[in-house]
Formats: C-alpha cells, sequence, structure tokens
C-alpha cells in the first residue's frame, strides 16, 4: 500500500507518522518546501526500528515521487489564524487546492483521495471538480473530528466516562455543523432521552466552539493531533477494508435531499472509498440544521464559479 501526503505541515506530519507507525503503508510526504517534508521523513525513519516497523517513508517537493499511490491525503493549505473563520479561508485555499490536484492527478489515476484542508466541504468539492476522479473516491475528514470532540465536550459537561459516549455530528466541518443529539448515545441511550437540554445546549455550544478554542491557545497555528487521528481511522478503513460507518465529507446526489454538494454524512468506508451513504432518520429540527449546514455549502460553491 501507498499512501501519499500532501502537506508536511503539523496535521500533515502527524498523520505520516500515524500511518507509517501503525503500519498501513509505505509513505511519501510532499511539500513545496522540499527540505521540510524530506527532513521530517528522515527524523520519522530514523524512529522506526524503536517503533518496530518495516515500512519506509520519503521526503519530497517532487509529484511523481507521488505515482500510482493508492491514497492520497490532503492537508495542504493554509492554517486558520486567531479570529479567523474557515469561511475566510476560502479564497487562500482554493489556488493550493487547484494546484495540488493538478499535481498529483498527473501521476495518478484513481486514488482514494482524503482531504483535510479548510474549509473542508468546499475544498473537497473543489478537489473533486478538479481531479476528475470518482466521487466516491473522494472524501473529507471532518465529523470523524467533530464526533470525536463532541464526546469529550459530553463527557465534560455530563461527568460521565468518555467511553460511554457515541456521538454523531454532520453537516459543514464549521459553525453550521449539525450534532445529531437523536443519533448520538450515552451507553446506547440517545442524548435526546438521556441528558436534558440545558446539557445539550452546552455540549453542542463548545462542540462549535471547540477548533476556535485551540486556535487560540496555539496562538499560531490550528489542531493536527486530533484531526491527524481522524485522517488515521479513515485509512484504516480504507486500507483494512472495514466496511466501517464513519461521519465524513460526502459527495450528494440526492441522499437527504440534497445534490451536487459535499456534506457530512454517515458513510460506509471501505477498499473503494464510499461504499454506501446511510440515510438515518432525522426529527425536524436535525433536519433544519442540515438544510442550514447545506445552505452555508451552496453558497460558497457558488462563489468558487466552477
Amino acid at each position: 500500500m501507498k499512501i501519499t501526503v500532501i502537506g508536511a505541515g503539523n496535521v500533515g506530519a502527524t498523520s505520516a507518522m500515524r500511518l507509517l507507525e501503525a503500519g498501513l503503508g509505505d509513505v511519501v510526504l510532499l511539500d513545496i518546501a522540499e527540505g521540510i517534508a524530506k527532513g521530517k521523513a528522515e527524523d520519522l525513519m530514523d524512529a522506526a526500528s524503536l517503533m518496530g516497523h518495516g515500512k519506509n517513508i520519503i521526503g519530497t517537493s517532487d509529484y511523481s515521487d507521488t505515482k500510482d499511490s493508492d491514497i492520497v491525503v490532503i492537508t495542504a493549505g493554509f492554517a486558520r489564524k486567531p479570529g479567523m473563520t474557515r469561511e475566510e479561508l476560502l479564497q487562500k485555499n482554493t489556488s493550493v487546492m487547484r494546484s495540488v490536484a493538478k499535481g498529483f492527478k498527473e501521476f495518478n489515476n484513481d486514488p482514494i483521495v482524503i482531504v483535510v484542508t479548510n474549509p473542508l466541504d468546499i475544498m473537497t468539492f473543489l478537489i473533486f471538480k478538479e481531479s476528475m476522479i470518482d466521487s466516491k473516491r473522494v472524501l473529507g475528514m471532518a465529523g470523524c473530528l467533530d464526533s470525536s470532540r463532541m464526546n469529550l465536550m459530553a463527557e465534560r459537561v455530563l461527568n460521565k466516562p468518555l467511553q460511554d459516549m457515541d456521538s454523531l455530528v454532520l453537516g459543514t466541518h464549521g459553525e453550521t455543523m449539525a450534532p445529531i443529539l437523536s443519533h448520538s448515545k450515552i451507553n446506547s441511550v440517545s442524548f435526546s432521552e438521556a441528558i436534558k437540554p440545558d446539557e445539550a445546549a452546552q455540549i453542542i455550544e463548545k462542540t462549535k466552539l471547540r477548533g476556535a478554542e485551540i486556535v487560540s491557545y496555539l496562538g499560531t497555528g490550528s489542531a493536527f493531533y486530533a484531526p491527524s487521528a481522524g485522517v488515521f481511522r479513515m485509512v484504516k478503513a480504507v486500507v483494512h477494508d472495514t466496511q466501517e460507518i464513519l461521519p465524513c465529507s460526502c459527495f450528494l446526489n440526492g441522499e437527504y435531499g440534497f445534490n451536487d454538494m459535499y456534506l457530512g454524512v454517515p458513510a460506509q468506508i471501505g477498499k473503494d472509498g464510499v461504499e454506501d451513504i446511510i440515510e438515518l432518520p432525522l426529527n425536524d429540527d436535525e433536519k433544519q440544521l442540515l438544510e442550514r449546514a447545506a445552505d452555508s455549502t451552496r453558497k460558497q460553491i457558488a462563489a468558487l464559479k466552477i
């Protein structure tokens, strides 16, 4: 298995480390700053015997080194700064994504592509359009991260064990995310039934603000340990063909009543990418949240003028 990670910043390099050390495949770490990619790759190889894996990683700025990749993970782009919304990243990262799509497409016919760059749902849509790869093979990493964050916020608000939480966040990766309380569970009981409305409101608010909170602590850059864990979970599902159902940004063609856009939904993930999109029954409030997320996505797609 050959996995290319495009972008050797914190998210990309940490993702490469997780994939490499889990033995999921050989890794190519690519960045326009060749020295950074090569230095981090060589540093990771220095740890190979300590970590006990037999995989290889190279660092490069040459897209030809990515040839015949099975999976391409895209983390390249500008990071959020304090006070910056994901939407404000739109124009900055659009040109980056077009360059990335052109680069990897030249040497790779039909890889599975996982996009992490923000604003996530729009950048995933852009990569799909620019690369002309089957939409089921292009998906975005967002729902895994947001759902994990919601698990932690629930643990802190409710003072219950983290392992009891099983949250579900759909919609966009941003201010219009859609936490789905009827399908989020604590000890297999839905949040709708198990927790008070004021507790639910606290959990949702803290989850929505979590990314910005971490940006504010770091001062420069944004979260990378948790996003890289989301990448790992999705790549693992592809490599091992687990058919696991994960919340991911997927291309919708009528599912949930939406068309021609990427939006966070539950998806069955396997060796061919999105094997199936799971349409869950939603209550009226949840449908409105998802419609609000879709409206935001439509507006940003229009702004791209694709």
